[in-house]
């Protein structure tokens, strides 16, 4: 869709959070979620889907102008941040953001009817910080939902109801406890020579009765609800337990990590880590953590004191989603990071966008000058990885190479390739695990 993510929302958020208390400043933060919209994914496939998508948010923007954050959260929801709003405006703009969309869609010739429930939340009246706030504007959203009345406001009495969400909370709790949680792994290599850098870990959930729940539903739940703790802490216990397996199998193979800006703000998570490396016996240097740069953006003092403890361990950083925040120079080179992620939007097109060339092109020469290496994420096929190393890229990441998978999978997938790591590639050229 081309909007912010739910980092970057959090991140507008928060920095226009500080004028707002110094002049009394009233805000407002809508959740809007599409009614149905499975029905159209069910019935005409998800591509179609994904193009209703894109023309939703065009309509979004264009309801409430250029001051207003839009962004999409993932799956049907979108959010809409007004940095100055009181109740009435808030109500106003959801007026307009339900008669924008009363319109039918066309899309690929199928008129498309959309409707949505929408949510709403104030500062400082319902909340006075970025996840408290989007947590009631999701609260309200269900409200509209379950009333079917269109629009809600939060309303304190109504947020022990929920029942999707908090169904899912108390099954996300069990999930972490019972195992029913696995991570994927999604391997990293080098663009020059196909040598195996490392692997990413991702978070994968099999619901025994709804089945595959995509990680950016439960993440964010789990972020909201101060479940983010002991399901990170289940994450990298997991990831370091089969670091020492592989170890114990003859594989030397990183594995990073993926905190939230939540966990960030936990003083005591290098010392966790510490101690889960102690415990296992795993070389600090196999064990990495990727941030987003949003993430940084929230708190950069505490994410910093965080990271440099992080690092002095001899732990790998990585700075993921690069180019969709606003990290300034300034803050990137005091993080000790050793990678930058590109993010996949600027990589899926990138063989006939020159634009995205160019941003590819300046941020290798970026982190080059600052020490760092680039991982290009989301390359998808030989003209990608080409063009991707011309530019100066070091590593690439994405389905042309692997899709994320289970361990064994992994294993199988790094045996096959004692021979050339795939076809796109030189010959003589071996998969050599580091």
């Amino acid at each position: 869709t081309g909007l912010p993510n739910r980092s970057l929302l959090l991140q507008r958020i928060g920095e226009a959070l500080p004028l707002a208390e110094q002049v009394g400043g009233r805000m407002a933060l809508l959740m809007l979620d599409l009614d149905r919209f499975k029905e159209v994914n069910d019935t005409f496939g998800h591509q179609l889907g994904d193009h209703l998508l894109q023309q939703v948010g065009v309509r979004l923007r264009q309801a409430v102008g250029p001051d207003a954050t839009v962004a999409r959260l993932g799956g049907d929801e979108f959010a809409v941040f007004l940095s100055t709003a009181d109740e009435v405006c808030a109500q106003q703009a959801a007026s307009a953001l339900s008669t924008a969309l009363e319109e039918p869609f066309l899309v690929e010739e199928y008129p498309l009817q959309v409707e949505a429930s929408i949510g709403a939340a104030l500062y400082p009246a319902h909340g006075s910080d970025p996840l408290t706030l989007l947590r009631r504007a999701d609260v309200a959203m269900y409200t509209a939902k379950r009333g079917h009345e269109g629009y809600a406001l939060y309303d304190a009495r109504h947020d022990q109801y929920s029942p999707h969400r908090l169904a899912l909370l108390g099954d996300l709790r069990k999930a972490i406890a019972t195992h029913e949680l696995r991570l994927y792994y999604q391997p990293k290599a080098e663009l020059r020579t196909g040598l195996v850098k490392g692997v990413e870990a991702l978070m994968r959930w099999q619901h025994p009765t709804h089945g595959f729940i995509p990680p950016d539903q439960f993440i964010p739940l789990a972020e909201q609800t101060g479940l983010i703790g002991p399901l990170t802490h289940w994450a990298l216990e997991t990831a370091v337990q089969q670091c020492r397996h592989w170890l114990d199998g003859g594989i030397t193979l990183g594995v990073a990590v993926n905190l939230s800006m939540w966990n960030l703000r936990d003083a005591s998570l290098p010392d966790t880590i510490a101690d889960l490396l102690t415990r296992y016996r795993v070389p600090p240097h196999l064990l990495g953590v990727e941030i987003t740069e949003s993430a940084v953006m929230v708190d950069v003092e505490h994410t910093l004191q965080v990271l440099n403890r992080l690092f002095a361990l001899g732990l790998g950083i990585a700075i993921d989603d690069y180019g969709t925040g606003y990290a300034s120079l300034s803050y990137l080179k005091l993080l000790p990071a050793e990678e930058l992620k590109i993010d996949r939007a600027f990589v899926l097109h990138v063989t006939t966008d020159l634009a995205d060339q160019a941003i590819v092109r300046s941020t290798v020469n970026m982190a080059h000058s600052l020490g760092m290496q680039v991982v290009a994420e989301g390359v998808e096929d030989q003209a990608a990885w080409n063009l991707l190393e011309t530019l100066g890229c070091d590593i690439a990441q994405g389905y042309y190479l692997s899709r994320a998978v289970p361990a064994q999978d992994l294993e199988r997938w790094l045996g096959e390739r004692k021979e050339p790591v795939a076809p796109w590639l030189d010959e003589g050229k071996e998969v050599v695990v580091p």
